[in-house]
């Protein structure tokens, strides 16, 4: 389980990416990277991190899912995702 501090790190990069994205875009597409250069560090996609949902897990993330290898493997032994099953043969 991840530091709430850093799940909130997170999050917030999240916001701020979402919320320069258009911004980003549009001073990409004229080439003013002087200006691309003075929005913040965080805005850029760059510094996201695939975490888990659930625990806020950086390694084994399943991207499909949106979790950990952890998290999936417990919710699909509970049956708490369609269409998983255990294999067997």
């Amino acid at each position: 389980m991840a530091r709430e501090s850093v799940k909130a790190r997170q999050r917030k990069r999240e916001a701020m990416v979402a919320k320069f994205a258009e911004k980003r875009a549009a001073l990409k597409a004229a080439g003013d990277y002087a200006a691309l250069d003075k929005l913040p560090k965080n805005a850029s996609p760059v510094r996201l991190k695939n975490r888990c949902q659930l625990t806020g897990r950086p390694k084994g993330y399943m991207r499909q899912f949106g979790i950990c290898r952890n998290m999936f493997r417990d919710m699909a032994l509970a049956g708490k995702i369609p269409g998983v099953t255990k294999a067997s043969w």
